[in-house]
């Protein structure tokens, strides 16, 4: 008998939506940028950051380039921006993707516009592609997307600690 290999479906509609809800830390993210795909790691080596789907269909993004420090000037202040992607949401699902309606971001010009990114899910990782755009903190003249890592955090309900 043959050895086969059986391929994992990808998850879309409802099982994507149950599959997103909790926390997830950020593992990587680079950039590529089209035409060259040229791949840099736009975020640095060790990013951190979380992203939170909530069951009710908010979704929160922090996250962060590596070497963060705290700012001592307004040119410090500025700068920073270039290692943030912040937002947070009304999150749906259409097939193997999630669209976000902003409400409030890091860059003004998101807020009001709806962020689509696509999504794999395998075990605890998901990895996400946003496509084809214009990014306002690298080459804002040239369309890159974005491909970033996640693994979930398992939470333990007996460490919640309320006063």
């Amino acid at each position: 008998m043959a050895d086969e290999t059986i391929e994992e479906k990808p998850l879309i509609g409802d099982a994507l939506y149950r599959a997103l809800i909790g926390t997830w830390q950020l593992l990587s993210y680079s950039v590529e940028e089209q035409g060259t795909a040229c791949m840099v790691p736009a975020m640095g080596e060790a990013p951190r950051g979380r992203v939170i789907f909530t069951p009710d269909g908010w979704v929160a993004f922090n996250l962060e380039g590596e070497g963060r420090v705290p700012a001592q000037t307004d040119a410090d202040r500025a700068a920073l921006l270039q290692t943030l992607v912040s937002y947070i949401g009304r999150y749906r699902i259409e097939g193997n993707a999630w669209i976000t309606h902003i409400e409030t971001a890091w860059v003004p010009e998101w807020v009001g516009s709806e962020q689509k990114r696509f999504v794999s899910i395998r075990g605890e990782f998901a990895d996400v592609s946003t496509p084809w755009r214009f990014m306002p903190n690298w080459a804002p003249d040239r369309l890159t997307r974005s491909l970033i890592r996640f693994r979930k955090i398992q939470s333990d309900p007996s460490a919640l600690h309320i006063a």
